[in-house]
């Protein structure tokens, strides 16, 4: 019984097999017949249908890729709308050109599309082997295919092929069909192109091919998954030397050449360039901002028309930002919907040259929102320098001035101390190092706000007439400030006064070499000199003594810490200690740094609890630590004539036999300019003015601190 139904079942799949082979051959008969039609009728209704098909995508120019560079002409990154690198036909060497006709359409110099004898030769081939599978097609065919048509195997796709075949061979030269076939053919390992091939696999220009590695690429092309020397170098190997065969058979190589290079081993190299799409894409995102925005390219220009991008990156500092943005240690633990988001801008002051950037953190998407070039938040106590101190220092202030630091009420503006505590006064190193709030809006009041706000525009910072207040000396801004724009301000301090524009872009070019932008950054002189150095020692100091102390590494480093309380909302009540944005700009000799920390989306359950003197500054110390580890360590440099002496006086050493100045407590005050804060009187009375006028505990401000 068991052995009947074993009969019944091989006799039910023979017949299975046998009405599987016999529809196949109807099918493979059907095309011969219908492609024979076709042919045949090309000279009436089908030569109508043939001329109206669309082939205007071939005939379209391939989109051609974009490549950055460094500083140093390095190509760092690729930037393209294509899947391919294009490359023209004199580009391909004449023996990889042999090699993929000797495989694929070896009369493809002879027929018009549609090779008759090649479809009746697979024909007849799949008739004796009993394997009927899709053959004959050229390299027409297949261009055709690839372009234009699904994969799927139909007759009426078939009938097509052939049509878009011929209607391609009577608007193109067989030069020009080889060269699209040879830039849109698939090589497998997500290959497309002959480029793109030959950079993957052999690790240089389709240009430079050998006989032995051409053949081996023209060996995929029938089977990319089977014949790939990565997945079975033997197999890879094998299929190399029937190409040969081939090629030796059809006369394109000779017998010597044959030997030679078949019994070469397979040699794969690894791309040099490794893979450049996506590399670096924080400052790449950036690079594309700039040349839309400042320079007029559109997007679809930047990544199809083969510019040559070269910038100012610095691939040492970039890859030092991208390693601690890709740490999460040093960054605070965020919510399940939300992390903290941060961006940081590295720039060479001497020049503006941007030399690194990250704009975000998390999964890189093209051209996602730049935290460090897009975003715009109020900065907070890091304004102090630009809206404060710098024109107070301009106006004839010193580092050891007295402000006044106690109870301040200026029309009903209320500033606090971070700490809530008054000290009567303070001089400005003091006030700077510690981040106190009320010595920075009396000062501001003082020098008129006018002066703050024509130093910080002069630094480059965009202000709105609703700007102009005492809160400005606390960064209370409208529109608010990117990072980019905090360190392209902060390096007019590092340079000694002149600020010069912030540039990712150094110039760009054609594929040809043609010059279409050459960078000519603005040079604009904030202040003078003596008043940037000043400040640099004022900021230094807040580095090694004050709020900035986790900024420092051991070199010299200057920089200004910033937080943004929670606004005064009923969303917020309750909560003591948020903040909304941290931030800390800073510079070191070589290169300034701009770096802010904060939720995209602040609420009550998004907010900080840290400040900038912790978060910002430690992520300032790593960055520009790694960045400048190769480099000797080198001291600011004072301007010829500065008077370290007048701006920083010393206090004279008190003699041990001077009782009088011993038992007395009066602290030494150079030229009447260091008052003493209790004996001077126009400050005693002053204070208790202004005591008098607040003796209740001044209402809180909504004002950044620290």
């Amino acid at each position: 019984m068991l052995e009947q139904d074993k009969r019944t079942t091989d006799l039910q799949q023979n017949t299975k097999d046998k009405d599987i082979k016999s529809k196949k051959l109807k099918w493979w008969a059907v095309i011969t017949v219908a492609v024979l039609l076709l042919i045949l009728a090309s000279g009436t209704g089908a030569a109508i249908w043939i001329s109206g098909l669309d082939i205007s995508k071939l005939e379209s120019p391939l989109a051609q890729p974009t490549f950055i560079y460094d500083r140093y002409g390095n190509k760092i990154s690729q930037l393209s709308s294509s899947k391919i690198v294009p490359v023209s036909l004199d580009q391909v060497p004449d023996h990889v050109r042999k090699a993929v006709i000797a495989v694929e359409d070896k009369r493809f110099y002879e027929h018009q599309g549609v090779d008759l004898r090649a479809i009746f030769r697979a024909l007849l081939r799949d008739l004796r082997s009993g394997d009927f599978s899709e053959g004959g097609s050229t390299i027409t065919q297949q261009l055709a295919k690839n372009l234009f048509l699904p994969s799927d195997k139909t007759i009426e796709r078939k009938l097509k092929e052939a049509g878009y075949a011929i209607k391609i061979e009577s608007v193109l030269s067989k030069d020009e069909i080889l060269e699209a076939y040879l830039n849109n053919i698939y090589f497998g390992e997500g290959r497309w192109g002959i480029q793109n091939a030959a950079r993957f696999y052999f690790g240089k220009d389709a240009a430079e091919l050998t006989l032995a590695e051409g053949a081996t690429l023209a060996g995929l092309l029938k089977a990319p998954s089977i014949y790939s020397p990565l997945n079975d170098p033997d197999k890879a190997l094998e299929r190399r030397n029937t190409v040969l065969s081939l090629m030796l058979e059809q006369g394109f190589i000779s017998e010597e050449e044959y030997k030679k290079t078949r019994d070469l081993p397979l040699t794969l190299k690894k791309d040099p360039d490794g893979e450049l799409s996506g590399k670096y894409a924080p400052y790449v995102d950036y690079v594309l901002e700039e040349a839309i925005s400042r320079y007029g390219f559109t997007q679809d220009q930047i990544l199809g028309s083969g510019l040559q991008i070269y910038t100012q990156m610095d691939q040492t500092v970039q890859k030092a930002a991208e390693e601690v943005y890709n740490d999460d240690s040093f960054f605070p633990p965020g919510k399940p919907d939300q992390m903290v988001q941060s961006g940081i801008v590295i720039i060479d002051h001497s020049t503006g040259g941007i030399r690194g950037l990250v704009g975000y953190r998390g999964e890189s998407m093209f051209r996602q929102f730049n935290h460090a070039s897009q975003l715009k938040r109020q900065p907070g106590s890091c304004f102090k320098p630009l809206a404060v101190y710098g024109p107070a220092l301009e106006k004839g202030y010193a580092p050891y001035s007295l402000l006044y630091d106690g109870e301040l009420n200026i029309n009903g503006y209320r500033p606090v101390n971070w700490d809530y505590q008054t000290r009567g006064f303070v001089t400005m190193q003091e006030a700077i190092a510690n981040s106190w709030n009320i010595p920075a809006v009396w000062l501001l009041n003082q020098i008129g706000i006018d002066s703050g706000a024509d130093f910080a525009r002069r630094a480059g910072i965009e202000l709105e007439e609703i700007d102009l207040n005492l809160s400005l000396a606390l960064g209370a801004l409208t529109e608010g400030v990117s990072p980019l724009d905090m360190a392209q301000a902060f390096s007019s301090f590092a340079n000694l006064g002149i600020m010069n524009q912030a540039h990712a872009i150094t110039k760009i070019t054609t594929a040809d070499g043609e010059v279409l932008v050459q960078a000519q950054p603005e040079t604009i002189t904030v202040t003078d000199p003596s008043t940037a150095y000043t400040m640099t020692l004022l900021l230094k100091n807040a580095v090694e003594n004050g709020t900035g102390k986790n900024a420092a590494f051991g070199r010299p480093v200057a920089g200004k810490t910033g937080s943004v309380e929670l606004p005064p909302t009923e969303e917020f009540v309750g909560i003591s200690k948020g903040v909304k944005d941290v931030w800390f700009v800073g510079y070191t000799p070589e290169l300034t740094a701009a770096v802010w920390m904060g939720y995209d989306q602040t609420d009550r359950e998004h907010y900080l609890t840290i400040s900038g003197g912790s978060g910002p500054a430690v992520v300032f110390r790593e960055v520009l630590s790694r960045a400048l580890s190769d480099k000797p360590v080198v001291q600011f440099q004072a301007p010829p004539g500065y008077k370290m002496e007048k701006m920083f006086p010393p206090k004279p050493a008190h003699k041990d036999d001077d009782k009088e100045k011993k038992e007395s407590g009066k602290r030494w005050r150079p030229r009447g300019f260091w008052f003493d804060r209790d004996s001077n009187e126009f400050f005693k009375d002053f204070q208790d003015y202004f005591n008098s006028k607040n003796k209740k505990k001044p209402k809180e401000s909504f004002s950044p601190n620290r």
